[in-house]
C-alpha cells in the first residue's frame, strides 16, 4: 500500500480513496486541488481487486488512523466508485473522533446493474475479486450489515455521460456507464448533484473539483451556472 501525503496550512485533511482497478494516480488531479485549497491530503493506494470491503477496511485503517491523530481538525474523505462503500464500511468500524465531510463520486451506494449482470462471468470474477461481488444491487445479509445507515454528512456527486456503449445497456438512464443516477444516492445524504460527465472522469473533471471542494467548505454543493 502506497501512501501520498501533502502537508498544508490548514488544520483539516482529507483521505483520498480510489475506485476497484484503479490506483491512488487517478485522484491526482483532485489531490492536487485539495493541496491548493489548503486541506493536507492522504492519497491511499489499496488492494482493490484482491479483498473484500471489511478486509480492506482493516488494511487502510492503519496509515488511515495516523493521519487522523496528526490533524489538529477534522479528517473529511473524498472517494470514487467503489471507495465510496470503502468509506461507509470504514467508518462504521473505524470512525475518526472528529470526522468532517464525505464526498462520494459515482459511488454505487443502491448497487450498480451492471455488476448484477456480470457478477458470475468468470473474467469478471478473476478480474474484479471479492470487492467486486460486493456491488450488485441485491446484497447479501453479510454486505448489508457492513453499509449500515450514515450519520455525517455526505454530498453525493453522479455523472450523467457515458463512455461505455455495451455496459450502458444494461444500465436505466440517465447514468456514468457503470452507475445509475438513481442508485448514487444515499438516504441520509446531505446533498446530491449531477454532472456532465462520465464514470471514469469524475475524479479530474473541473466541476467535480469545484463542487468537492464547496461541500468540504460548506456542506453543500455550489449552485453552477
Amino acid at each position: 500500500m502506497n501512501e501520498r501525503r501533502q502537508a498544508a496550512s490548514t488544520s483539516d485533511g482529507v483521505v483520498l480513496l480510489h475506485g476497484i482497478s484503479r490506483t491512488a494516480r487517478s485522484f491526482r488531479r483532485m489531490e492536487l486541488a485539495l493541496g491548493d485549497a489548503g486541506f493536507a491530503t492522504l492519497n491511499l493506494d489499496y488492494d482493490s481487486r484482491r479483498k473484500a470491503l471489511d478486509a480492506l477496511a482493516e488494511d487502510i485503517h492503519r496509515p488511515l488512523d495516523r493521519f487522523a491523530q496528526g490533524l489538529d481538525g477534522s479528517v473529511h474523505f473524498v472517494c470514487h466508485s467503489m471507495g465510496g462503500l470503502l468509506a461507509r464500511v470504514y467508518l462504521a468500524r473505524h470512525r475518526p473522533a472528529r470526522l468532517g465531510r464525505v464526498v462520494m463520486l459515482g459511488t454505487p451506494n443502491g448497487g450498480s446493474e451492471v455488476a448484477d449482470r456480470l457478477k458470475n462471468l468468470a473474467a469478471y470474477r478473476a478480474y474484479f475479486g471479492p470487492a467486486g461481488q460486493q456491488l450488485v444491487t441485491r446484497r447479501d445479509a453479510a454486505t448489508s450489515a457492513l453499509l449500515p445507515a450514515i450519520d455525517y454528512e455526505a454530498g453525493i456527486i453522479a455523472g450523467n455521460r457515458s463512455v461505455y456503449p455495451i455496459t450502458s445497456m444494461a444500465l436505466p438512464r440517465p447514468h456514468d456507464g457503470r452507475v445509475s443516477v438513481a442508485n448514487t444516492r444515499l438516504e441520509g445524504m446531505a446533498d446530491h448533484t449531477v454532472i456532465s460527465t462520465s464514470h471514469p472522469w469524475l475524479v479530474r473533471n473541473a466541476e467535480a473539483i469545484t463542487q468537492t471542494i464547496a461541500f468540504l467548505r460548506d456542506g453543500r454543493f455550489a449552485k453552477m451556472r
